[in-house]
């Protein structure tokens, strides 16, 4: 063993790395520190510099008590104080103090640290080279030296570095702040979109409930929508009755926290091994979740959505709850979603009294409803319900014995199918669903419908587009019945419902001169008579021409109703001219119309598209004597509050309506008591005639689906015919009565025959002539006629 108080056994420092020389003022510092003399020759004063704070903390003195103990004399290496600071000036041992050899241990000065410290260029690599010795002065022999007295210990502790203060929130980067913020509205916004959903949702009824429509005489023509009733209560159910639902959809239904794990694996590797989806892994309540809150898209999205509300409802409801919602708002196919809603439906029964075979065919239709519904494949339907019997058992909800005891269930025979619509059908159920909102059950809805004239209406139709369709170009055409006050007895929007679910009666087509209905009443309002003078005469305003068909015009003024009624259109544009759009466009807007207007002059021959239901409406009010009329469906529609015409106008009005009828282009039309008005669209796209006769109002449309040109069809005929034959059948009589007297004998018209079905003239007006008229046949032979000239 080597012994301590032995110089020579004491190990020798390690040679120090190279280092640059220190300046001379650290070299004093040190110097007097170690007890030298600061004056040897070599030594400067050091160059006062400014305090330095120091980066290290201050080393602890930690007082010692003295303790005897054998002297050491250490020679210090000559490189032991490398590290601090250079070497001292040579010192002769002659000339030293009488007290330099008692050994002491010099500690720096806590409060002189922060001026004299001196930092060293290299960082200590451990904690052990960190702790350097303190430079001792030379010693004498170990024979003369005393004992030393320790006086005090320097030991320096690091001290752990105080914490930094981090800066208040307002004084950190904006960005940090902005990106704080954006992460919290987002988890509050989350927040509050899963608290804010309604829990009640699955428990409402649909907003698309089940409406039977019937007509006007109680028989039904038409079902739409879905059939729910009102919730159900599991803990009021049959244990059996809940229990097949969880045993064949989700068997760990009251253990798992809304998603299962397992059932996920599981569902996963099957759809592996058949290349497909053949099984899913959602809970019920993951189905609750997406029947209630998600539509039904199969993607990762949705499903991230399905799992994270499944979870939030486990924390927000029971299980019973859950189940209960779930039972309450599942679809079962043929149109019934709710137990309630498909016990009634298939077995005439309520959920309570279902047995267990009925409970499992009804479990089994969740997987496929509409494919498994009993009333179309019973046979898939009772394999399915041996499925559940079988997973019922496993789960101990039955036993085999009850199972095994299951006989055959079939549903309760199924009701006739209604249609599921038609062309008024589709027309009114929308009134029909603001009517009543979301209900439970089925809602039976009167209509104004008359089944006996919407047959009529759809034979004449249909006949007459059969028998002249393909010589005239005609596919197409819609008709529209209603009384004076709105009431819809028949709609036909097309030839064949099948074939085209499209309402030709409801869809927008131009009205031809139908509008002028619009233009004539602005001018009677203004004050005008149907005596009142037009020019009917080629015209060019605002550099717009319009012409008469086939270019035939009177060349003079007429009275408004001869203009009326040949349906001129130079003198319908002068008159919108002279009265300016604003004021047609006003009449319009008071009937009724809803539809966008064009505000120049071309408006006055109805180039704005409306449809036709709107337009019978707008001449409706001319028969009812006042104005706006809506056409409805509904037996109990609000009527809304109307006005009465001016007497004068209204009188005036049904005098044009009736000259055209009777006189003009509405020819084809005229029986007794009728009113209406033809309208030709240009190239012949739309063929137009709407009038009425007592309380019925009726439109009739012919055209093509792809707007193409017919062979010359105007208002005037094809329409005016069939208007005429469904009037005729609609009001009982079988032919038109001849008329004896004419009504408008007296207002100096053109008789009939002078006017053609355009409404224009067949030859010039001719004034009388005096020349006597030829004797009538007093029964004696009449002389052959004069041989005519030889050429």
């Amino acid at each position: 063993m080597s012994d301590p108080t032995d110089p020579a056994d004491v190990p020798a420092a390690p040679a120090p790395k190279p280092r640059r020389p220190r300046k001379p003022r650290a070299q004093t510092v040190m110097t007097e520190a170690a007890g030298l003399d600061p004056a040897a020759p070599e030594a400067t004063p050091p160059k006062p510099r400014r305090a330095r704070k120091s980066r290290r903390a201050q080393p602890e003195v930690v007082a010692v008590p003295e303790v005897e103990t054998p002297p050491v004399v250490t020679a210090a290496p000559e490189d032991a104080d490398a590290d601090l600071f250079e070497p001292a000036p040579q010192v002769e041992a002659s000339t030293a103090e009488p007290d330099a050899a008692e050994t002491t241990t010099i500690t720096p000065a806590a409060d002189a640290a922060p001026e004299t410290e001196i930092e060293p260029d290299i960082a200590p690599t451990s904690d052990a080279a960190s702790e350097v010795p303190a430079p001792l002065e030379p010693a004498p022999s170990v024979e003369d030296a005393p004992k030393p007295k320790v006086e005090a210990v320097a030991a320096s502790v690091p001290e752990q570095p105080a914490p930094v203060a981090k800066p208040p929130i307002w004084k950190r980067p904006a960005w940090l702040i902005g990106a704080g913020a954006a992460v919290a509205l987002v988890i509050v916004l989350i927040a509050s979109l899963f608290w804010s959903l309604p829990l009640s949702r699955a428990l409402e009824p649909l907003d698309n409930s089940a409406i039977v429509l019937v007509a006007e005489d109680g028989s039904p023509i038409a079902r739409r929508g879905s059939y729910k009733e009102a919730p159900i209560d599991v803990a009021k159910l049959p244990p059996y009755v809940p229990g097949a639902f969880i045993a064949i959809e989700d068997r760990r239904f009251y253990s798992h926290m809304g998603v299962d794990p397992k059932a996920i694996a599981r569902a996963l590797g099957r759809n592996a091994q058949a290349g497909g989806v053949s099984e899913g892994g959602s809970t019920i309540t993951q189905q609750l979740a997406k029947n209630a809150f998600l539509s039904s898209d199969r993607n990762l999205r949705r499903k991230a959505q399905e799992a994270l509300i499944a979870v939030y409802l486990e924390a927000r409801l029971s299980k019973d709850e859950i189940l209960s919602r779930y039972l309450s708002s599942v679809y079962f196919g043929d149109g019934a979603y709710g137990l309630r809603a498909a016990a009634r439906h298939y077995f005439g029964k309520p959920p309570e009294q279902l047995t267990i075979g009925e409970a499992a065919m009804l479990a089994g239709l969740v997987k496929a409803p509409s494919r498994l519904a009993p009333t179309n494949n019973i046979e898939g339907a009772l394999e399915r319900m041996r499925v559940v019997l079988g997973a019922m058992v496993e789960t101990k909800t039955i036993t085999q014995a009850e199972a095994d005891a299951v006989g055959e269930v079939s549903p309760v025979e199924a009701q006739e199918k209604l249609p599921t619509g038609s062309y008024f059908a589709d027309w009114a159920l929308p009134q029909a669903r603001a009517l009543i909102g979301a209900r439970y059950g089925e809602t039976i809805v009167k209509t104004t419908l008359d089944p006996e004239l919407q047959e009529k209406a759809e034979r004449i139709l249909n006949d007459y587009i059969e028998r002249d369709g393909e010589v005239l170009n005609v596919t197409q055409g819609a008709l529209v019945a209603m009384r004076r006050d709105g009431r819809v007895v028949a709609m036909v929007g097309g030839r064949d419902y099948k074939q085209t679910q499209f309402n030709r009666a409801d869809a927008e087509r131009q009205p031809g001169s139908a509008f002028k209905l619009f233009v004539y009443l602005a001018a009677l309002r203004e004050g005008m008579t149907v005596t009142t003078p037009i020019l009917d005469t080629p015209v060019q305003v605002s550099g717009y021409m319009p012409k008469n068909h086939e270019g035939k015009y009177h060349a003079r003024e007429v009275p408004l109703i001869t203009a009326f009624a040949g349906s001129s259109n130079v003198a319908a544009v002068r008159l919108a001219h002279d009265l300016g759009p604003a004021k047609v466009i006003k009449v319009a807007r008071d009937l009724g119309v809803t539809e966008e207007i064009p505000s120049d002059l071309t408006m006055a021959l109805g180039t704005g598209p409306m449809s036709l239901t709107r337009l019978t409406a707008a001449y409706a009010s001319v028969a009812a004597g006042e104005y706006p009329i809506v056409p409805h469906g509904l037996a109990d529609f609000k009527k809304p509050k109307t006005k009465a015409y001016d007497p004068k106008v209204l009188a005036n009005m049904r005098d044009l309506l009736r000259s055209a009828t009777h006189r003009g282009t509405g020819i084809e039309a005229a029986i007794p008591g009728a009113f209406g008005k033809t309208g030709t669209t240009q190239d012949y796209h739309d063929a137009i005639f709407v009038g009425y006769v007592e309380d019925l109002v009726v439109g009739v449309w012919l055209g093509n689906d792809d707007n193409s040109s017919m062979n010359g069809v105007v208002g005037g005929g094809e329409p005016a015919r069939i208007w005429k034959a469904f009037m005729l059948s609609a009001l009982g009589r079988d032919v038109a009565p001849v008329v004896e007297e004419d009504p408008l004998e007296d207002l100096g018209l053109p008789l009939e025959g002078e006017l053609g079905p355009d409404g224009l003239p067949l030859a010039p007006f001719t004034p009388p002539t005096d020349e006597p008229a030829p004797p009538t046949n007093s029964g004696a032979p009449l002389a052959p006629p004069p041989p005519e000239p030889r050429p």
